[in-house]
């Protein structure tokens, strides 16, 4: 499409967020006659869980598969394993704006030697979901791998999938590495403007697209992808953010439903802002997990006192970044590689070194575990585009500027390493257009019993707004996981065990089953 078509077609989007309202359909109760007088109808009670799925028959459909096992190996850092076919699904676009029209690709990946497929998701903003899915697989017990066909799905935005990359490099920079502790107005005004630039460069660059990357959108693929694998239930499990995709998806096919685990997810009794507030909770939570484990297992390259180090550390950066290749080791950078590296306490390790290499003054480490999130890696677009169109078009709340402002100073003061970060993450979607809708509640009755696993200590998915989950769902079954990461299948024996037993066998876990750290 021409450049002029593309800014045509931004400004017009812009114009149509506009307040209106229409004629609802009739929210009074339903009423009985008897005789002369009018009764209300008895409310009949929800219907319980449904029973659960059985398995179905293996894929057919016509996907084409291709082996793409060394590359999936290189990408993950692995050296062995099971074999991986990748391939492509096309489906259709649903841009608000023209939802007849246009079709948009998701990348996807396999392993396994079972033939019933199990559908995994990861988060918008960090690994794409095919590398979720490939680490998983080398962690799942023999018998998921030999009852399962794991598919692994790219969101809309990220990975393989079509790519949502419009930000610029210098503001990819910019906002990825911005000082996680400015609290002042006329700083925060330059991270303001960084986000105004990329807002207006993705509408120029995405028109009508741009809105179809989204939650509700995602949940579509989902049922796309079922019809392609000609199977009658969809099976998945869906790890922190994409939760919220299963529930979605859950609300809309409540008939395609199938076995389905949570392992983790949003708090759906709070905006954007409560759940960034519980987040920084959270990743604060974990850090001193990480230190505790630093001082456990042997010398501590980070000192007797890992926080004071890290603190240390980020308050000398934000005025003399460190030299890095490419770009400099800001202090934001170090904030978000802690909080992404927090998430999988395997890379513990990695992660003690790359920050004890940072506080004696070499960035390169860091650098490079910062470098997807704001740089092309291999085929997967830079991970902040996706993360960043895709939670502004979940999401209504547009914070003003002023308070940010002051959600910073407070949140930087309760919860000195991450408070900043979630606070500036609220800034992202100030000049972002509002959605057509956001993400519904998961509320639908009637479903299959659902597991959902908390876990004690994830820098992202905090326990309690998990626990939230598991509670507003009709057929959720809570598990709780007294470990620290991102995510506990795979992780806990406990999780992984009662998890494989509710996917293979159809046992549904014992309601507040509590597994070991």
């Amino acid at each position: 499409m021409p450049r002029a078509s593309h800014r045509i077609g931004a400004l017009l989007l812009l114009a149509a967020f506009a307040t209106g309202c229409s004629a609802g359909p009739s929210q009074r109760p339903a009423v009985a006659y008897r005789g002369p007088e009018q009764q209300v109808a008895p409310t009949p009670p929800p219907p319980g869980p449904a029973p659960v799925p059985e398995l179905g028959a293996p894929a057919g459909g016509t996907l084409n598969w291709k082996d793409c096992t060394q590359q999936t190996r290189d990408e993950i850092g692995a050296t062995d394993g099971p074999a991986f076919s990748c391939s492509q699904l096309l489906t259709t676009l649903d841009s608000p704006e023209s939802p007849a029209a246009g079709t948009t690709r998701a990348e996807l990946l396999s392993t396994g030697n079972g033939g019933i497929p199990l559908v995994v998701l990861g988060d918008a903003g960090g690994e794409p979901g095919t590398s979720v899915a490939a680490r998983m697989a080398l962690r799942m017990p023999p018998e998921m791998l030999n009852t399962f066909r794991i598919i692994g799905m790219d969101r809309r935005g990220t990975g393989g999938s079509d790519p949502a990359d419009c930000i610029p490099p210098q503001q990819r920079q910019s906002i990825a590495g911005f000082d996680p502790r400015a609290t002042d107005r006329a700083s925060l005004d330059r991270l303001l403007v960084s986000v105004r630039d990329s807002s207006q460069e993705c509408l120029l660059d995405l028109d009508d697209r741009l809105q179809a990357y989204d939650t509700w959108r995602t949940a579509g693929d989902l049922e796309e992808l079922r019809r392609e694998l000609d199977v009658p239930k969809l099976h998945a499990l869906g790890r922190g953010e994409a939760s919220r995709v299963l529930t979605t998806y859950a609300q809309r096919y409540p008939g395609s439903v199938g076995r389905m685990v949570l392992d983790g997810g949003p708090n759906p009794l709070m905006d954007a802002m409560g759940q960034a507030k519980e987040q920084a909770q959270s990743a604060e939570r974990t850090f001193d997990a990480f230190a505790e484990d630093c001082a456990a297992n042997g010398p501590c390259p980070l000192g007797p006192d890992p926080r004071r180090t890290v603190e240390d550390l980020v308050e000398r950066t934000r005025a003399a970044p460190l030299p890095a290749a490419g770009a400099p080791v800001t202090a934001g950078k170090i904030v978000r590689v802690l909080a992404s590296g927090l998430g999988d306490s395997d890379r513990w390790p990695q992660l003690r070194e790359a920050l004890a290499a940072a506080n004696s003054g070499d960035g390169a480490a860091i650098g490079e575990l910062a470098r997807p999130l704001v740089e092309d890696t291999g085929q997967d677009p830079a991970q902040l585009d996706g993360d960043l169109i895709t939670s502004c078009n979940d999401t209504a709340l547009r914070v003003p500027p002023e308070r940010v402002v002051a959600l910073a100073g407070e949140w930087v003061r309760t919860h000195p390493l991450f408070g900043g970060m979630y606070a500036q993450r609220l800034a992202w979607c100030s000049q972002w257009p509002p959605p057509e809708q956001e993400p519904p509640a998961p509320s639908a009755p009637g479903l299959p019993p659902m597991p959902v696993v908390a876990t004690a200590k994830d820098p992202s998915m905090p326990e309690k707004g998990t626990e939230q989950l598991a509670e507003q769902l009709p057929s959720g079954v809570p598990i709780r996981w007294l470990g620290a990461g991102h995510g506990a299948f795979g992780r806990s024996d406990c999780v992984t065990e009662a998890v494989t037993r509710f996917f293979v066998r159809g046992e549904v876990p014992a309601a507040g089953t509590a597994c070991p750290a």
